[in-house]
């Protein structure tokens, strides 16, 4: 290393070009890098889907999810198998063991389940897809006082034209029933014409296609022939012929039926500010530019907004491309921010051109981490930024401990070029194992595990690549721009100069003094007391675990990121009419608008709305109000969304007290089983989520009712809820022993009951883009009550009418809604939220799993129990960031033992991290905040940083050992001799990160954990490594002299090396 320093030192052509490769790659890497709120998470799972129109869950479960879970289970490669069973429909997602190849198991699990023959003959063919997360960039909403087939149509058009963009490649159109023509008969009209549904049906299938004929070759050519007779909309339809008698008449559809051509029988409607609407989500997929696709999108919606027919509007709902600007924009603000601070600090404590070569290794290293952005798959999000807040008083530790010993050896009267060389090759071996140290601690940061860790990797990738041109510039570009660089300013040139000249030089002096006349006596007597001071230490130690053995300093694995949406979500019983749903939903928008008033209470006349619109929607679950495109279609669900006025500033309250205001103003909600309130735009998972798993439903309930019950007596547990749900009353048919002797069935008679209310589908249509089903099925008037079922004839194999009463026997049952399967076993999910304010999450969950969840199992043989949601990601990813910690600890052992020769000084220098992460803590009480996950990262990446100043002093009392004079001179002397350093590196640190751990905005609150953590937990490592690292140096003098291994007093600095 030496070589290329002294190289690089003497060939300043190289060092520039060098800088200059760096900062043009930059410059030309960042316009081609996408740029995302958060990056990308993927998911290593595979999901199985397969419809069974009309079926219940118990039918769905036992007839399709059972036998998709027995073909696919023992595949090697599979982590868990979950299914969900729910009114005609089966969803089996399959989690990947971490690292397999995702295609390659994917084809495996399609070709066994492809490979059921046993599926009832009523579902579809199953569709096995990888999963894929696709980020939202805007919600859209298009509502006005129209018809449901305007709006739908106007939603089609702006969803083709929307696609047609060139940055756009996905938009969903959401709340929009889909397309059926309805072939209504009566059971009147059938016997009437001696027909049954089936064959209506049938004669549909036969008359409305195209059939191709081939060709006819001429002798002027080739013909092809075709027969076209394909019905597309109500009125064709009714030109098809049912029935031909004997006499050559012919009876129409349209004679015997209503042929209705409009929506499924579905219950899915939204409203947007109390007016019908439909929705459009806009996607961005793979690595498309978020910006872009909203500009052009906003573009065209101006457009058309003039072209929209009168009282009909499109409004943007969400926007998260607003919410990556002002994200990126916070960052942004305070990266600038500590980058001007730690500019000022350089000049206040070094002379002005050194200061300025030494802060130039900040553009550099940074700029030549963003030229292998796109190389290394690195976003820009608002992980990258922050990885560039983190490191940016990083970034000078080395450049400042470099330039410090030029800067000594100009002093010591050596010429430029040789006071560089010298002064750098001196320190280069403890910068850079100091720099690989804290690149070190990163590792762990990027091996957390699962989707969640996908999330930080580019912070910790970003960080280390940083870090690595931190030490090209400080080794080969720095010494060569000290070596040549121009001479200060003379005193007297210039007024202004010669006035911060004296400040500086005022600082300069200062700083030395506190070094000789405040810090040497202190460290002196210390060193002589070294024992207590030790002890000081340990009591320090003591009372940081007993803050959190006292509760006094909690800790939360993810805080709640707030945003400017509240959402409250609904469920009904099931089964309940629509209209009880709507009532409720009206009733949650006039809490809305109360709450509006109150926000804009006292506003100045003029100024918008807090609130600024409110969407609604009925037939739709979607968890924390992402409009989404999962749609189910129950009349018992519904969700009311609120957009706040982001321009307020919500009058100096969080988001989550007006979500629980608006709660208070709702009242009770007659009936509802579940009814939540949230104003979390990001989070891991629910904040308390219990699994219970066994086989017996029943006693899956009431262990779930019991555990509800216990959850709801901790203080701040709010919206406890599990997933059991009653189903819809179910009518159970039982075919009579009359029934046998006409040669009837029970497969023959649950086919017609299914074709008389659900319906035949005669055949499926593509009419432009949509895919239509023709159904046919009785009246609507004659499919709403029990009695239209006893009504209903039945036909036997030779054509004969039975009555349905007298070959069948009803009998009313309620089964499940939805039927949650793991790994073979039932499931039922009990989730709570809680107020975070008043009680960690982490909190309630240990007292529930050591108070209530014993009895509870105790009571209920069978059920066993597992964490999910939040608490499940946290073990997961504590549990990895434990393990890696340690590993990375090792790694730091020995990057420090290999210069040191010693396997005891490593352990000297590691002693400052436990005390980085007390100064932490502290942080965390100064600014009032609890620990969280991104905390620990902060300490977590702290234990690399606090140890470089350590390293540096142990290495410079090293080198000193050979001067003659006592260890305790030697040690004592050499804190003083590079206070200057270690102060300068800890409060460029300290203060590149202080407007971030300053900034209470929403855009940022996720990160100043982060932020304190580092920085605090530098400035305690400062103190400990100037006070307690010298006195721990002496301690192994005084073992090892106790062990005779001491060497003589006057070299005694020099022994480490090689011995211990």
């Amino acid at each position: 290393m030496n070589r290329i320093i002294e190289w690089f030192a003497h060939n300043p052509v190289a060092a520039n070009l060098l800088m200059w490769i760096l900062v043009v790659s930059g410059l030309l890497a960042l316009p081609r890098t996408h740029q995302e709120e958060f990056p990308n998470l993927e998911v290593d799972a595979v999901q199985v889907s397969v419809p069974y129109l009309g079926a219940a869950p118990t039918e769905v479960e036992a007839g399709v999810c059972i036998r998709v879970e027995e073909a696919i289970e023992g595949t090697e490669g599979i982590d868990k198998i979950t299914s969900a069973a729910s009114e005609g429909y089966c969803g089996v997602t399959v989690e990947l063991v971490e690292g397999v190849d995702k295609t390659k198991l994917s084809n495996d699990i399609k070709s066994k389940v492809d490979a059921i023959s046993s599926f009832p003959a009523e579902t579809e063919r199953p569709v096995t897809a990888e999963v894929t997360l696709v980020a939202t960039v805007l919600e859209i909403a298009l509502a006005g006082d129209a018809d449901e087939r305007t709006l739908k149509l106007l939603g089609q058009k702006l969803r083709d034209d929307l696609v047609a963009l060139p940055s756009v490649s996905q938009v969903d159109l959401l709340f929009a029933r889909p397309y059926e023509i309805s072939v209504e008969v009566s059971e009147q009209t059938l016997r009437r014409h001696g027909l049954t549904l089936a064959q209506v049906g049938r004669a549909i299938e036969k008359a409305s296609l195209d059939i191709p004929g081939g060709s006819l070759k001429t002798e002027g050519g080739e013909i092809l022939l075709r027969t076209k007779g394909q019905a597309y909309r109500g009125p064709e339809f009714e030109d098809i012929v049912v029935l031909t008698r004997v006499d050559g008449t012919t009876v129409t559809l349209g004679e015997i039926a209503n042929v209705v051509d409009g929506f499924e029988d579905s219950d899915l409607r939204a409203r947007l500010d109390g007016q019908p609407a439909v929705a459009l989500k806009v996607s961005r997929v793979g690595e498309e530019d978020v910006l872009a696709i909203a500009d052009e999108v906003k573009g065209y919606l101006q457009e058309v907004q003039r072209e929209l027919p009168e009282g009909i509007s499109v409004t943007i709902w969400q926007d998260e491309s607003q919410d990556l600007v002002d994200r990126l924009d916070a960052l942004a603000k305070n990266a600038r921010s500590g980058l001007l601070l730690v500019l000022l600090v350089l000049t206040l404590f070094l002379r002005f051109r050194l200061a300025l070569w030494v802060a130039a290794g900040i553009p550099v290293a940074l700029l030549g981490t963003a030229a292998l952005f796109p190389l290394a798959n690195i976003s820009i999000s608002t992980m990258s930024i922050m990885a560039f807040i983190l490191v940016l008083g990083i970034l000078v530790d080395d450049a400042i401990v470099v330039g410090e010993r030029v800067y000594a050896h100009e002093q010591e009267g050596y010429g430029r070029l040789e006071a560089a060389v010298r002064g750098t090759q001196e320190v280069s071996v403890p910068v850079i194992f100091g720099v690989f140290t804290t690149m070190a601690t990163f590792i762990p940061i990027i091996n957390i595990p699962g989707p969640f860790g996908n999330f930080f990797q580019p912070l910790g990738y970003t960080v280390i690549l940083a870090l690595a041109f931190s030490i090209v510039e400080s080794q080969m570009i720095l010494p060569s721009h000290l070596a040549h660089r121009k001479a200060e300013a003379t005193p007297g040139e210039h007024p202004l100069m010669d006035r911060w000249l004296s400040l500086q030089a005022r600082i300069s002096a200062s700083l030395e003094t506190a070094a000789t006349r405040y810090y040497l006596p202190a460290v002196q007597q210390a060193i002589r007391w070294r024992y207590v001071t030790l002890a000081c230490g340990v009591v320090v130690l003591a009372l940081a675990l007993a803050l959190f053995a006292s509760g006094r300093m909690s800790f939360q694995f993810f805080p709640a990121v707030e945003g400017n949406h509240l959402y409250a979500t609904l469920t009904m019983p099931e089964g309940s009419p629509v209209e009880a749903t709507s009532r409720a939903v009206a009733q949650l928008e006039r809490a809305a608008r109360e709450l509006q008033a109150e926000m804009d209470e006292g506003r100045p006349p003029g100024e918008p709305s807090m609130i600024s619109h409110v969407f609604s929607s009925i037939g739709s679950f979607i968890p924390k109000g992402s409009l989404g495109s999962d749609l189910t279609s129950q009349s018992n669900l519904a969700e009311v969304g609120i957009e706040l006025n982001m321009a307020s500033d919500y009058a100096g309250k969080p988001a989550s007290h007006y979500a629980n205001r608006w709660r208070e103003l709702t009242g009770g909600i007659p009936d509802a089983i579940e009814l939540g309130f949230t104003a979390q735009a990001f989070g891991a998972g629910n904040a308390i989520e219990f699994e219970l798993l066994g086989k017996d439903f029943d006693a899956l309930r009431s262990a779930a009712a019991e555990l509800r019950a216990a959850l709801q007596e901790y203080n701040g547990v709010l919206d406890v809820t599990d997933s059991f749900r009653a189903g819809k009353q179910e009518v159970q048919l039982t075919l009579l022993p009359e029934a046998r002797p006409l040669g009837l069935t029970l497969v023959e008679l649950g086919e017609q009951v299914r074709q008389a209310f659900y319906g035949y589908e005669a055949q499926r249509i593509q009419r432009g883009k949509d895919d239509i089903r023709v159904m046919v099925r009785y009246p609507e008037s004659e499919r709403r009550s029990l009695g239209d079922l006893e009504a209903m004839r039945i036909r036997t194999a030779d054509g004969t009418e039975v009555p349905f009463s007298s070959v069948a026997r009803v009998s009313l049952g309620r089964g499940y809604t939805t039927i949650r399967r793991v790994d073979g076993q039932r499931v039922v999910t009990v989730s709570a939220d809680v107020d975070r304010e008043l009680t960690p999450p982490e909190t309630v969950i240990n007292a529930v799993i050591k108070k209530d969840l014993p009895a509870i199992l105790a009571a209920h043989p069978g059920i066993s129990y597992s964490l999910a949601g939040e608490a499940e990601e946290r073990g997961r990813s504590m549990g990895s960031l434990a393990v890696t910690t340690l590993l990375a600890l090792l790694v730091i052992f020995a990057l420090l033992a290999i210069p040191l020769q010693s396997y005891t000084q490593p352990l000297i220098i590691m002693s400052v991290i436990p005390f980085g992460a007390v100064g932490a803590v502290l942080g965390h009480l100064i600014l009032g905040m609890d620990l969280v996950f991104f905390s620990l990262l902060g300490i977590v990446a702290l234990s690399g940083v606090v140890v470089n100043s350590s390293l540096v002093l142990v290495d410079y009392t090293n080198k000193q050992g050979a001067s003659g004079d006592s260890l305790e001179w030697i040690v004592s002397h050499a804190g003083s001799v590079r206070f200057r350093p270690i102060v300068l590196t800890s409060l460029t640190t300290f203060v590149g990160l202080a407007p971030m751990m300053l900034d209470n905005s929403l855009s940022t609150m996720m990160f100043v954990p982060m932020a304190a953590s580092l920085g605090f937990g530098v400035l305690m490592g400062t103190v400990v490594t100037l006070f307690l690292v010298p006195c721990l140096l002496m301690a192994r003098e005084d073992v090892m002299r106790l062990r005779g291994k001491a060497a003589p007093a006057s070299t005694g600095a020099s022994a480490p090396a090689g011995r211990g």
